[in-house]
């Protein structure tokens, strides 16, 4: 039995809102169905997401004949953020662009693993994986897509931004996961060169305001020397998805539903870019 009256098992909870559980851990319980994903987060001070947007802290939390029990109160306001089958949203319209090349770029791999995440996985696996989500949603609505790495392999940085150069790309595009010394830090970024062109800087603004629709916290484009965009001759962008350092966006980070949702962000970011 439940320690206090007014709590619910996260069962109990799923059940009274039609969705399932799909993964259960130390730090959080994933609940799903055909149009939503729940994660709550057991871990004091932690948060509940509804479709990848945080919509409030998880409250009391306790443990009893191996079920975990949460706030009733979380029922409603979950229940108020989901939305339904019918509701989930369509891909954006195919761009009127259609002839032009874009380059994704899965950031990091094969001897070079990137950040590693506090809950031990490494970023090139992450990259690699929404990278592939967001060629293909490009290629379903009629773009030519070029990925610098389709497997778990080494590409020296002058060669990533070699192959835009030689494909004459119409768009560069950079997927990496971040990392902070502080655990706290959390959120998305994107990033241009320093002297990025005009094409560039309205690229970066289209795929911000797409990732803006995730209710994730943005940091903005910021300008940075990095290589795959000062030697892309090209329009480029690096996406900085969220922080592997934060136990929060790690876990999200690696769920597959929240995997899509960024890949739809950027893809639908491109297509604005190009309408």
């Amino acid at each position: 039995m439940p320690v206090s009256e007014q709590t619910v098992s996260v069962q109990e909870l799923g059940r009274r809102l039609g969705l399932r559980a799909s993964e259960s851990k130390s730090t959080h319980i994933t609940l799903k169905n055909s149009a939503n994903t729940v994660m709550i987060f057991t871990v004091s001070g932690g948060q509940v997401y509804v479709n990848t947007k945080p919509i409030t802290t998880v409250g009391t939390v306790e443990r009893a004949g191996g079920q975990v029990y949460v706030s009733q109160s979380l029922v409603p306001r979950i229940r108020s953020a989901m939305q339904s089958p019918a509701a989930a949203a369509p891909p954006s319209t195919r761009p009127r662009r259609s002839s032009g090349t874009i380059v994704i770029d899965a950031g990091h791999g094969g001897k070079d693993p990137g950040a590693r995440s506090v809950l031990g996985y490494y970023e090139k696996g992450v990259n690699l994986t929404v990278a592939s989500k967001v060629a293909r949603l490009l290629s379903q609505k009629g773009l030519r897509v070029k990925m610098t790495r389709t497997s778990d392999r080494f590409i020296e940085l002058e060669e990533r931004a070699a192959i835009a150069n030689r494909l004459r790309a119409d768009l560069f595009v950079s997927i990496h996961s971040d990392s902070f010394p502080k655990s706290s830090r959390r959120g998305y970024t994107i990033y241009i060169a320093r002297s990025a062109s005009q094409l560039s800087r309205q690229a970066a603004r289209a795929i911000e305001r797409s990732m803006s629709r995730t209710g994730l916290n943005s940091h903005g484009t910021q300008t940075a020397g990095y290589q795959v965009l000062t030697g892309t001759r090209g329009p480029a962008v690096l996406v900085e998805l969220g922080y592997l350092t934060n136990r929060h966006e790690a876990a999200l980070l690696r769920d597959p539903a929240f995997q899509n949702r960024l890949a739809k962000a950027v893809a639908n970011g491109i297509s604005d870019y190009f309408n």
